[in-house]
Protein backbone atom coordinates (compact mmCIF):
# COMPACT_ATOMS: atom_id res chain seq x y z
CA UNK A 1 0.00 0.00 0.00
CA UNK A 2 1.25 3.46 -0.84
CA UNK A 3 1.95 5.69 2.14
CA UNK A 4 0.79 9.29 2.36
CA UNK A 5 3.14 12.23 2.69
CA UNK A 6 3.49 13.30 6.33
CA UNK A 7 0.61 15.48 7.54
CA UNK A 8 -1.98 14.14 5.07
CA UNK A 9 -4.97 12.00 6.00
CA UNK A 10 -6.99 9.43 4.10
CA UNK A 11 -10.33 10.67 2.82
CA UNK A 12 -13.24 8.29 3.47
CA UNK A 13 -15.14 6.60 0.67
CA UNK A 14 -18.66 6.35 2.03
CA UNK A 15 -20.74 4.12 -0.25
CA UNK A 16 -20.86 2.30 -3.52
CA UNK A 17 -23.64 1.85 -6.07
CA UNK A 18 -23.85 -1.08 -8.44
CA UNK A 19 -24.47 -0.26 -12.09
CA UNK A 20 -26.35 -2.94 -14.01
CA UNK A 21 -26.75 -2.64 -17.79
CA UNK A 22 -29.87 -4.45 -18.99
CA UNK A 23 -31.69 -5.21 -22.22
CA UNK A 24 -35.08 -4.20 -20.83
CA UNK A 25 -34.65 -1.53 -18.18
CA UNK A 26 -38.34 -1.37 -17.22
CA UNK A 27 -38.68 -5.17 -16.91
CA UNK A 28 -35.59 -5.36 -14.70
CA UNK A 29 -36.85 -2.46 -12.55
CA UNK A 30 -40.22 -4.19 -12.13
CA UNK A 31 -38.49 -7.40 -11.02
CA UNK A 32 -36.41 -5.59 -8.40
CA UNK A 33 -39.50 -3.81 -7.13
CA UNK A 34 -41.88 -6.80 -7.09
CA UNK A 35 -39.51 -9.55 -5.92
CA UNK A 36 -36.69 -7.81 -4.03
CA UNK A 37 -38.52 -4.85 -2.47
CA UNK A 38 -36.63 -2.01 -4.12
CA UNK A 39 -38.20 1.41 -4.73
CA UNK A 40 -38.01 2.46 -8.40
CA UNK A 41 -37.11 6.03 -9.43
CA UNK A 42 -36.94 6.47 -13.22
CA UNK A 43 -34.75 9.02 -14.98
CA UNK A 44 -35.62 7.95 -18.52
CA UNK A 45 -35.93 11.44 -20.04
CA UNK A 46 -32.34 12.43 -19.21
CA UNK A 47 -29.29 12.63 -21.45
CA UNK A 48 -28.18 9.25 -20.08
CA UNK A 49 -31.45 7.40 -19.34
CA UNK A 50 -31.36 5.23 -16.24
CA UNK A 51 -33.46 3.95 -13.36
CA UNK A 52 -32.37 4.09 -9.73
CA UNK A 53 -33.43 1.31 -7.39
CA UNK A 54 -33.37 1.91 -3.63
CA UNK A 55 -33.68 -0.36 -0.64
CA UNK A 56 -32.42 0.85 2.73
CA UNK A 57 -28.87 2.20 2.14
CA UNK A 58 -28.40 0.25 -1.09
CA UNK A 59 -28.75 1.74 -4.57
CA UNK A 60 -28.60 0.02 -7.93
CA UNK A 61 -28.47 2.01 -11.15
CA UNK A 62 -29.97 0.37 -14.23
CA UNK A 63 -28.80 1.45 -17.68
CA UNK A 64 -29.80 0.34 -21.18
CA UNK A 65 -27.38 -2.17 -22.71
CA UNK A 66 -28.11 -1.04 -26.28
CA UNK A 67 -28.99 -4.56 -27.43
CA UNK A 68 -26.16 -6.42 -25.67
CA UNK A 69 -27.39 -9.22 -23.42
CA UNK A 70 -26.18 -9.32 -19.83
CA UNK A 71 -23.26 -11.73 -19.46
CA UNK A 72 -22.83 -12.71 -15.80
CA UNK A 73 -19.33 -12.87 -14.31
CA UNK A 74 -19.57 -16.65 -13.91
CA UNK A 75 -19.98 -16.96 -17.70
CA UNK A 76 -17.31 -14.41 -18.57
CA UNK A 77 -14.68 -15.52 -16.05
CA UNK A 78 -15.72 -18.97 -14.82
CA UNK A 79 -16.90 -17.86 -11.37
CA UNK A 80 -17.88 -14.82 -9.34
CA UNK A 81 -20.90 -12.84 -8.32
CA UNK A 82 -22.12 -9.75 -10.14
CA UNK A 83 -22.77 -7.85 -6.90
CA UNK A 84 -22.37 -8.41 -3.17
CA UNK A 85 -24.65 -6.65 -0.71
CA UNK A 86 -23.86 -6.57 3.00
CA UNK A 87 -26.65 -7.48 5.41
CA UNK A 88 -26.71 -8.59 9.02
CA UNK A 89 -30.01 -10.46 8.73
CA UNK A 90 -29.42 -13.06 6.05
CA UNK A 91 -31.92 -15.57 7.43
CA UNK A 92 -34.85 -13.13 7.35
CA UNK A 93 -33.90 -11.74 3.96
CA UNK A 94 -33.55 -15.21 2.46
CA UNK A 95 -37.01 -16.14 3.80
CA UNK A 96 -38.47 -12.91 2.41
CA UNK A 97 -37.02 -13.63 -1.03
CA UNK A 98 -38.15 -17.28 -0.94
CA UNK A 99 -41.71 -16.18 -0.12
CA UNK A 100 -41.61 -13.74 -3.05
CA UNK A 101 -40.52 -16.48 -5.47
CA UNK A 102 -36.93 -15.30 -6.01
CA UNK A 103 -34.57 -17.88 -7.53
CA UNK A 104 -32.13 -18.70 -4.72
CA UNK A 105 -29.18 -20.45 -6.35
CA UNK A 106 -27.13 -20.93 -3.18
CA UNK A 107 -28.86 -21.28 0.17
CA UNK A 108 -27.45 -19.58 3.27
CA UNK A 109 -24.05 -21.02 4.20
CA UNK A 110 -20.85 -20.19 6.01
CA UNK A 111 -18.23 -20.02 3.26
CA UNK A 112 -14.65 -21.22 3.39
CA UNK A 113 -13.61 -17.54 3.28
CA UNK A 114 -15.55 -16.82 6.50
CA UNK A 115 -18.65 -15.14 5.07
CA UNK A 116 -22.24 -16.00 5.93
CA UNK A 117 -24.14 -15.55 2.68
CA UNK A 118 -26.78 -16.69 0.22
CA UNK A 119 -27.02 -16.03 -3.52
CA UNK A 120 -29.92 -15.20 -5.82
CA UNK A 121 -30.22 -15.07 -9.59
CA UNK A 122 -32.00 -11.98 -10.89
CA UNK A 123 -34.20 -11.64 -13.97
CA UNK A 124 -31.13 -10.90 -16.15
CA UNK A 125 -29.12 -13.90 -14.92
CA UNK A 126 -26.87 -11.99 -12.52
CA UNK A 127 -25.80 -13.79 -9.35
CA UNK A 128 -26.11 -11.48 -6.37
CA UNK A 129 -24.85 -12.43 -2.92
CA UNK A 130 -26.23 -11.17 0.38
CA UNK A 131 -23.91 -11.69 3.30
CA UNK A 132 -21.35 -10.46 5.79
CA UNK A 133 -17.95 -11.43 7.17
CA UNK A 134 -18.22 -13.93 10.03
Amino acid sequence: MKSLPQGNIWVSILQSHSIFPTLNIEQTAAYYSQYLGFQVVPYLDTEEPHICLYRDDTEIILTQSQGQRVIPNRELYGYGYDAYFITEQQEQLEKEFEAAGVNIVRALINTDYNNKEFVIEDVDGRWIAFGIKG
